[in-house]
């Protein structure tokens, strides 16, 4: 799948497309997944069902990547960013709808965690049990 958003934004889920320092070099600083090494991010993107980058021309700008569990039916949406000189443009709105509606296990019960980014998932049918978790129910 590619995508085009518009003013040179374009999503895409080739994973061999992942520029894999920059997502690194991002991460590495998140709250969710400081310190992680290239390695482990490397091991992560292969190991999951779907890696979604967002770019502007060449430059990977945006990520997120679904973790799932098929005997379960359940998947996790991971790892999802957009770097801050690209946000308020509804970009990132757009990566998480493509990452879980575009998968084709989009039915099954989504998962994740935040501190901050509620109103956004909330776009999307997910909803909070508690202050962190939240969770779109299967369709």
């Amino acid at each position: 799948m590619q995508r085009a958003l518009g003013d040179g934004y374009e999503l895409d889920d080739d994973p061999a497309r992942i520029d894999l320092a920059a997502v690194t070099a991002f991460l590495t600083d998140s709250y969710w997944a400081e310190g992680r090494s290239e390695v482990e991010q490397q091991a992560l993107n292969e190991t999951s069902a779907r890696v979604v980058g967002l770019y502007r021309a060449a430059e990977q700008v945006g990520f997120a990547r679904v973790s799932y569990w098929e005997d379960r039916n359940v998947a996790f949406l991971n790892d999802v960013y957009v770097l801050e000189e690209h946000r308020g443009q509804g970009l990132g709105l757009e990566l998480v709808r493509e990452t879980v509606d575009g998968f084709a296990h989009r039915d099954a019960l989504w998962l994740l965690r935040t501190d901050d980014m509620h109103a956004l998932y909330e776009k999307l049918g997910f909803v909070r049990p508690d202050g962190k978790w939240m969770v779109r129910a299967k369709r």
